[in-house]
């Protein structure tokens, strides 16, 4: 199967926050999301033949969980030209209190 640029799809706030609700309650204490930019995310989007952008956990040399974020093409295949990171964690970055991070 390839990817044609049409995968995923829209939620409701009550399945989001239903989802990132038991997410926080399986892992207290943990980061509840991350925050990237749009430059970084349209300059992934912009490369020649990219279909959307993949996303691997990690953890850094803090042992904190870290997203990492490249193109995939059609293929299904990583685009490892531009590889992102340094992303904005919550917490501390979290904005205020609404259903999906309390």
């Amino acid at each position: 199967m390839a990817f044609n640029g049409t995968e995923g799809g829209e939620i409701t706030l009550a399945t989001g926050a239903g989802m990132t609700a038991e997410y926080r309650r399986l892992n207290p204490g943990e980061r509840k999301g991350h925050f990237f930019g749009k430059d970084i995310l349209n300059e992934i989007l912009d490369q020649e033949g990219c279909m959307g952008i993949r996303i691997y956990y990690g953890v850094n040399s803090d042992e904190e969980k870290e997203l990492v974020l490249v193109g995939a093409n059609a293929n299904e295949d990583d685009m490892t030209e531009l590889v992102a990171d340094l992303s904005c964690p919550c917490p501390n970055r979290c904005g205020k209190s609404n259903d999906l991070n309390s």
